[in-house]
């Protein structure tokens, strides 16, 4: 076994601090902080119990036992692997002191270097020395050739993988050429040494990335060997390299570039960061789309000025833009839509003018540059304090009925505009169950006519599916307001091969994105009410006119002989209606009385009239079985919603007011969505006013709308 495992178990085994002659094991262990990759935590909260640094030095090496190697390899990849994340090791103050002394504590390859240097050279090795195996033998330093082998070993770790990813340019691994070139290594050495080292730095981050890019490496290494370097890549190639993540995904890298330049992104500002080094940027951005990714760029690029620079460090927007959600570590989604706000607002002719100041006093980019460290920049999104204890707040208040409060807060201090599919936490699951539906959504496409088709509000995509699959004349387009939902469809079209599009746009303004006149169906399937619910009409939300204004928008597009399709909530006629309710959980009452005091979309009525049992009006019965069904996990989003707005006499006069003689109802039916009596029926008891067993009334419309000519009747 490599002594430095012997060295690792004995302190797992004792809990002791390492001999002084182990100052690799000191640093490591003494480290007061976590610097470390968060690409592959699972959980931040394990980071309090554990060393990450020290467990992927002992997985490193381990490797490294395994292997068959001559001791003289095996020797100096030893030495390069236990030292490599020492940088990332120390107390605070000790940090403080290295960083003094010109030590690269961010840049972890370096600063380990330096380190190393410090430590093998003694007094003959002062930091800022340029690193010379002449200098120590002069010094009388023995083994002065394997000190600069092994320094410039440490200083190159991990940079192939690196390379591979994007990350950093090939000059980056210049000092592994130059020891061939000097004779430190013969070009076999050299192979042996770089396959044995980056199978153990790749191998311990996952042995499944090392299969995946093993052949790759040995392609750089062979050229490294023969004392060349790889042809550097154009910076588009780089950051699609750096992007790979989100275009597994489904990511169109290249149609999204074009539709970027077109709109005015300077490509040469982004292609003068080639010298560049990246460091965290796929761990830090790579759920923010490509346009905001290369916006974050192009602003670290205007704002530090290139000249100089070797560095840029995302690690404070990583530590930042994670934390853990019922123990798995999730994206902190409060700040990533307000800095995708953030983005959103700055144009790339701001961007390049430097004119890229926000609005909002409770958001700023920031770009720092340590004095120490003057080719690095580290750059971050600043929040201000009022807004750190807002989202503070909003992560505290999850799942209580505070939450819903907590974000309206948040939306107003930055003015976001609150959609239907903006739901944090669950929305990937929101989007499911929203495919899940298609069984309710396959009696529409009986109603579709003509050849262009727009889905308002296409959540997961299953209808916009449904429709390219079975109507293969038809083109259908998704229409939504919300970036993340219009994200993840454009991914899982570009990985699925599918045909349809996607738009972001705003229901209530469609000519903004379609010809009028130029659509034959509009398509609106359980959308119109989170409409009604979600989005203020003159400063108002739970507005009748927002229906109005989106029924009027999908009209002005329509075709003559076009069609409306409406699939929503309805309420129940006569309203006068009153039903008993009777809780068979011993916490539904208390589900209502909390219920009632944070819905907003009306009074909620109801009259005790017996231990866990209730007298209400129908409508405000249903309303409020409509968030019960889905329990506590949807609770606080389900709460801000009002399935049912019309009764169907409204409805039918609502049409008539607003769309006018041109609009003809061809189909109106209502019925009683299947799966409420299922889920209810171990919950609730539902009675009339005498106190009899009863159906639940019918809760969904289906209807479909004709515009036709001018002179029909």
């Amino acid at each position: 076994m490599l002594k430095s495992l012997q060295a690792i178990e004995a302190y797992r085994e004792g809990d002791y601090l390492p001999e002084e002659e182990l100052v690799w094991l000191k640093y490591i262990v003494q480290a007061e902080m976590p610097i470390v990759n968060l690409e592959r935590v699972e959980s931040l909260r394990e980071l309090d119990h554990r060393n990450p640094v020290l467990d992927y030095v002992e997985r490193s090496l381990r490797l490294l036992d395994s292997l068959p190697l001559s001791y003289w390899i095996k020797e100096l990849a030893e030495e390069t692997l236990v030292w490599s994340e020492t940088a990332k090791g120390g107390t605070s103050r000790q940090r403080r002191k290295w960083q003094e002394e010109g030590i690269n504590c961010f840049a972890h390859n370096i600063g380990s270097a330096q380190l190393y240097w410090q430590h093998a050279g003694g007094n003959a090795a002062a930091v800022a020395s340029a690193p010379q195996a002449a200098l120590l033998k002069a010094a009388g330093v023995a083994h002065a050739e394997k000190i600069l082998i092994v320094h410039r070993l440490i200083e190159t770790h991990g940079l192939l993988g690196q390379q591979i990813r994007g990350e950093v340019p090939p000059s980056v691994n210049r000092p592994l050429a130059v020891m061939v070139e000097e004779g430190l290594l013969t070009s076999d050495e050299m192979e042996r040494l770089l396959f044995a080292l980056n199978h153990c730095i790749i191998g311990a981050v996952s042995p499944v990335l090392w299969q995946e890019v093993r052949s790759e490496v040995m392609e750089l290494i062979a050229l490294i060997a023969s004392g060349s370097l790889d042809t550097p890549l154009p910076m588009k190639e780089r950051l699609h390299r750096m992007r790979s993540g989100p275009i597994s995904r489904g990511e169109d890298f290249t149609a999204e570039w074009s539709r970027l330049e077109q709109e005015g992104m300077d490509s040469a500002l982004l292609e003068a960061m080639q010298p560049v080094t990246f460091w965290y940027v796929e761990s830090a951005l790579q759920t923010f789309s490509l346009e905001q990714f290369l916006k974050v760029l192009a602003l670290a690029a205007q704002g530090s000025g290139i000249s100089g620079l070797n560095h840029i460090s995302f690690e404070a927007i990583m530590n930042s833009i994670y934390y853990d959600y019922k123990g798995v570590k999730k994206i902190n989604v409060y700040k990533k839509r307000i800095i995708e706000k953030y983005l959103s607002e700055l144009g790339w002719q701001d961007i390049a003018a430097g004119n890229s100041t926000s609005g909002n006093p409770h958001l700023i980019h920031r770009l720092r540059r340590q004095r120490h460290l003057p080719d690095t920049v580290f750059f971050d999104f600043e929040f201000s304090p009022a807004a750190e204890k807002l989202i503070e707040f909003c992560i505290e208040a999850e799942k209580s009925a505070l939450y819903e409060r907590a974000v309206l807060l948040l939306f107003d201090l930055f003015d976001l505009r609150r959609d239907a599919f903006d739901r944090f936490h669950n929305e990937d699951s929101y989007l499911s169950q929203m495919n899940d539906t298609a069984d309710y959504k396959t009696v529409i496409l009986d109603y579709v006519t003509g050849s262009k088709v727009l889905d308002i509000g296409p959540g997961g995509g299953v209808l916009l599916d449904l429709i390219e699959e079975r109507m293969p004349a038809v083109t259908p387009v998704g229409i939504d307001i919300s970036s993340n939902v219009v994200e993840a469809l454009r991914q899982r079209k570009q990985r699925e091969g599918r045909r349809w599009e996607v738009l972001q746009g705003d229901a209530l303004n469609l000519k903004d994105f379609v010809e009028t006149g130029s659509v034959d169906t509009v398509i609106f399937s359980s959308i119109l009410h989170e409409l009604y619910s979600y989005v203020p009409m003159n400063g108002v939300k739970f507005n009748q006119e927002t229906v109005a204004a989106a029924l009027v928008s999908a009209f002005e597009v329509l075709a003559v002989g076009g069609r409306i399709i409406i699939r929503d909530g309805i309420m129940t006629e006569p309203e006068a209606l009153q039903r008993r309710i009777r809780f068979l959980e011993q916490s539904g009452l208390a589900w209502l009385e909390r219920y009632a005091g944070d819905f907003a979309g009306r009074k909620i009525h109801y009259e005790v009239v017996g231990e866990q049992e209730v007298l209400m009006p129908v409508n405000d019965a249903m309303e409020f079985l409509y968030t019960y069904t889905w329990g506590e996990e949807a609770y606080v989003h389900e709460v801000q919603e009002q399935f049912g707005y019309f009764t169907p006499e409204q409805y039918v006069k609502f049409i008539r007011d607003h769309l006018g003689e041109q609009a003809q109802i061809e189909v109106f039916r209502h019925y009683l969505q299947e799966g409420y009596t299922l889920a209810l029926q171990e919950r609730v008891v539902i009675m009339d006013e005498h106190g009899n067993e009863t159906a639940l009334p019918d809760s969904t419309c289906f209807m479909v709308i004709r515009k036709v000519g001018s002179a029909a009747k």
